[in-house]
Formats: C-alpha cells, structure tokens, sequence
C-alpha cells in the first residue's frame, strides 16, 4: 500500500491528502531490502568468521594440521637433501681419487631450471599455493638428485669392475720364483746400459735377466692374452703377453714354449721353461715390460712377495753395472 501523506494548505486552512507515487514506493521498498541484504551478508560473514559451525571448526583444524604436516615434511626434505648431497660429495671424491672420473657437474646436481614456472598452476590457489609449490619443487628435486646418484653409482661399479680387471691385468709379479734363482738376488742383470755378453761393448739392456737353471717355470705376469708364441729372432723362444691398458710383457730365450697364440691366462699362469735360445750365453729368462709402445724398467713391476727393504735391494741389484746374459 502506497505512503499518504497530508500537506496543511494555508488557503484553505485545512490538511489536504498527497498520495505518494508508485515509483517512489516501488525504489523505497527495494532500497529496504538491499539494506535488509547487505545487512544479513555482513551479519552472515561476520557469523561464520567469529561463530564458525562444528563442521567448519574441525575444517580450520584440519587445515592447521595439515599446515604443520607440510612444514614438517619440508624439514624431512632439506635433511633428506642434506644427507643425499654428503653421498654426492663421497661420490664425487671417489670419481675424483679412485677412478680419475669428472664428478656430477653442480649445476646439473641442483637441477636448475629457467624461463617458465613449473608450478605457477599450484602457486595460484589463494591459501595453500606457495606451500604445495614448495613441496612438490622439493619432491621434484629430490627424485633429480636420486636418479643422478643413482646413475653415478652404476658408473662407479662399472669403473670398479674395470678397475679390478685393470689391477688384475698389470704386470705385478716376477716371471721366476725367487726361490728357482740360481745366484743370489744382488747378481740380476737389469734395465740400462750394460756390457753385452757376445759383443764385449756396452749396449742399452731393455729387460731384466733373471739367471735360473734350465728347465725352470716361467709364470705371466698379469693377467693377459698371448700375442706371440714361438721362435722371435735374438729372443729365441719366446712369448710376449698383451695385458691390455697399453701393456705388454715380454718374455725370452725359453727352452719350451706351453702357451699359444690367442690364450687367454691368468697371473701366475706357466707359460714356458727357462732355456737359453736366441742369443744368449746362459740359461736365463729375459724378462721386458712396454708400456704404451715404450719399453720400461721392469723392476718397478717385480713387488711381489717384497717387503720395502727387500723391493729396495732388488731395485739396488738391477742398477748394478754388470754384464747381462744376452
């Protein structure tokens, strides 16, 4: 029902009544009800903010719960993280001192990315963005450095067992027994110059002589394969071992050969008899090591069986300026 109102007119001394227009009826009782509107939002935030329902009360604890979990599991991450980069660290030495390997590159361990967010979709929600983000960056983080360290490993048994095929594989041990010698050890012709048996003149000497009786067993020195088995010139009978790693032995003037081409043997192996073929002036066993095409001192590999002083004197009797057997 539309508002009357009753104005006093001074003319005719008496109240005359004024009906109030519809639009102005139908503005004010819209303008009550926003107000009524606004007034139930306010009071239904205001509600619902201070006076929280049971159901919304175990929500917000809900949520506080799982804010602390996902503090929690951070700190689990950063010392999981910790941990992971000491082993990284122990791995890198291990590449480093062991097996001359470049460790895993810093910048690739850490995984750093740039240009695009990865995780702007979770960075977006209101309330729990920047904590999902987080997490799931040091998820992602995590399972990077793993699968690193994990193939690291894999290089480093890998490496391992060429290591120990490499150890395995090096000329190590003498050729003779040093019980089967037939002088004592001070008397070994070595590697240098020496006075050459035939030609009475001082010739470069590439081996070392080891004066045994005819006969003796002659043993590889490394694991290897047989590259030569038979009569080779000056050397006589004589066998020479491709150890791999730029390695080769070489081993001379035999009285009988039991190897042949193409063998595989082992360190320690029999491979033939000492004898005095070739040319030579005794029954001996000339033993040579070439390293990369270059032929070394073998006494620096004859430490077998030796303590310090015993390596000492058999390294002082081989410098010895004497005359060799070949």
């Amino acid at each position: 029902m539309r508002r009357e109102k009753f104005i006093f007119n001074q003319q005719t001394l008496q109240y005359d009544r004024v009906v109030e227009p519809l639009r102005y009826t139908i503005l004010r009782i819209f303008g009550f009800f926003c107000a009524a509107s606004v007034t139930a939002v306010v009071m239904l935030l205001l509600v619902h903010r201070y006076f929280p329902s049971p159901s919304e009360r175990m929500l917000m604890q809900e949520n506080d719960v799982l804010r602390a979990e996902i503090a929690s599991i951070q700190g689990e991450f950063s010392e999981l993280s910790a941990v992971l980069g000491n082993l990284q660290e122990r791995d890198a030495a291990a590449h480093r001192m062991v097996f001359g390997m470049d460790p895993i590159d810093q910048d690739v361990w850490q995984g750093g990315r740039g240009g695009h967010d990865a995780y702007e979709d979770l960075r977006s929600l209101p309330r729990s963005g920047d904590y999902m983000a987080q997490l799931r960056e040091n998820v992602d983080r995590l399972k990077h450095q793993m699968d690193l360290q994990s193939r690291s490993l894999d290089s480093i048994t890998m490496m391992a067992e060429q290591k120990e095929d490499m150890l395995a594989s090096i000329p190590s041990i003498k050729p003779i027994r040093s019980d089967r010698f037939n002088r004592k050890i001070e008397n070994l012709s070595g590697f240098g110059y020496r006075i050459h048996p035939v030609y009475k003149v001082k010739k470069m000497h590439y081996g070392i002589d080891f004066n045994c009786a005819r006969g003796t067993p002659i043993q590889a020195s490394g694991k290897g394969k047989v590259k030569w088995a038979g009569v080779r010139g000056h050397l006589g009978k004589c066998v020479i071992i491709d150890h791999g790693y730029g390695f080769e032995s070489i081993y001379a003037h035999m009285s009988e050969v039991l190897v042949k081409k193409g063998e595989e043997v082992e360190r320690g192996a029999t491979i033939g008899k000492v004898g005095s073929t070739g040319l030579s002036t005794g029954s001996h066993l000339h033993y040579e090591i070439h390293k990369d095409g270059v032929k070394v001192d073998p006494i620096q590999y004859c430490y077998d069986g030796l303590s310090t002083e015993e390596y000492a004197e058999l390294v002082a009797a081989s410098k010895q300026s004497n005359q060799s057997f070949d």
